[in-house]
């Protein structure tokens, strides 16, 4: 396609996954015209710009599922890219730590699925948890050498910059307000500009959901925002922490609990929580969009998830209203952190999908319908993970055209 706003590819969302497949795309197709929409004025402005800065192992996820597939493909494809590009990462190493002996056997399992993923690992003591992080206390802990930080809002803006270097199309501030199609292109409406695409590839974040609907179709799941809160350590604390302390998560939720994280500034960020948001970017408890909340409350899967787990929601409600309840969950991995410690710092907001029966879609989830594929989950680890989503994702799209589009 030749003309003004007509392009072979059109990918919605500027998010990490969004930014990755467009580039991934641009390299399988060298010759196709590209176009990327965003709906705010910068890339990576949402969940990409608002995470835990992690560079994830894959320890923690089902062998077999995609994000134990994609996670460790990705993290070396990321790697790479931050060593070509000059952007900062460093693998420093985690340790996830047992404070008592009821979380042994959860330690154990983790560390069996690690294995069984074929990550390095391995169980470690109490004098060796003192050796690599001598403030965290713990009955046992697993090291993980391989997990590390990066700057994702750099990637980001690197991504974005290579696109429009490669001659593509990079539009900011354009929200999608409608999706049709037909058997030679898929149409794209934002309140500015009428798009034409060969292919349109959805990767909308916390809209997900959204973006399937506005297509015609009926997503597989609701997305339910979920908003997590952080505090730093003061410049003269942060020695409490050298790199990444995690907690043993409850697997029974996708959420990893408040950990500690150095950031490649130097920062330590503590969180995050995870408590129900009253808007998709709800980023603080005056951030109401009424519409939005009514949306997940009436929601079938959200009432039944609720009606389940309604004690652990109002720990993360307390945590989120209470800095003290916060720093003693953050007491259990560091007992010698005070409150003055402590200050105030970003939250960002997850997009969890839920599926109608209130179970938490755990895993990577894509719809791929004609000339079409939408991103409905890409939860953590989806940053790690991100350069090879958007390589398979690409592949899928080189499967379903058979060779590059045309220009029709």
């Amino acid at each position: 396609m030749t003309t003004a706003n007509q392009f072979d590819f059109v990918i919605v969302g500027g998010g990490i996954v969004g930014l990755a497949t467009a580039w991934n795309l641009s390299r399988r197709f060298p010759d196709a015209t590209l176009c990327l929409i965003e709906k705010e004025s910068r890339v990576g402005a949402h969940q990409s710009g608002r995470n835990s800065g992690v560079l994830h192992s894959g320890i923690y996820y089902k062998p077999g599922s995609l994000k134990a597939i994609t996670c460790q493909a990705g993290k070396r494809a990321m790697e790479a890219f931050c060593q070509e590009e000059g952007i900062r990462y460093e693998v420093c190493g985690k340790i996830i730590v047992a404070v008592s002996d009821d979380e042994l056997g959860r330690l154990e399992a983790i560390l069996s699925r690690g294995q069984e993923n074929g990550i390095e690992c391995r169980m470690i003591d109490q004098q060796q948890i003192a050796h690599l992080e001598p403030n965290s206390a713990g009955v046992a802990a697993i090291h993980v050498p391989a997990a590390g930080i990066v700057d994702y809002p750099a990637v980001c803006q690197r991504l974005a910059e290579k696109l429009r270097f490669a001659g593509h199309s990079v539009r900011l501030g354009e929200r999608v307000e409608a999706i049709a199609t037909n058997p030679q292109h898929v149409e794209i409406r934002t309140r500015a500009t009428n798009y034409r695409a060969g292919y349109l590839v959805t990767c909308g974040g916390l809209y997900s959901d959204r973006l399937v609907k506005l297509s015609g179709l009926k997503p597989p799941a609701q997305v339910v925002p979920f908003r997590g809160e952080y505090y730093e350590l003061k410049s003269d604390r942060r020695g409490l922490c050298r790199n990444l302390i995690y907690p043993v998560p409850d697997p029974k939720f996708p959420f990893l609990g408040v950990h500690f994280t150095r950031m490649v500034s130097g920062d330590v960020e503590c969180g995050p929580n995870a408590v129900f948001a009253l808007a998709r970017e709800g980023y603080a408890w005056r951030n109401v969009n009424l519409g939005e909340m009514a949306e997940s409350l009436r929601y079938a899967g959200f009432l039944r998830l609720a009606a389940k787990h309604w004690r652990m929601g109002l720990g993360e409600v307390h945590r989120s209203l209470s800095k003290a309840a916060f720093v003693r969950a953050l007491q259990r991995l560091i007992p010698a952190i005070q409150s003055e410690d402590l200050t105030p710092c970003r939250s960002g907001v997850r997009a969890q999908a839920l599926a109608r029966d209130g179970s938490l879609i755990d895993d990577f989830l894509w719809v791929i319908e004609s000339r079409m594929i939408h991103v409905c989950n890409a939860p953590s680890p989806a940053a790690t993970a991100s350069l090879e989503i958007g390589r398979i994702i690409t592949e899928k799209v080189a499967e379903s055209t058979q060779r590059e589009p045309s220009s029709d």
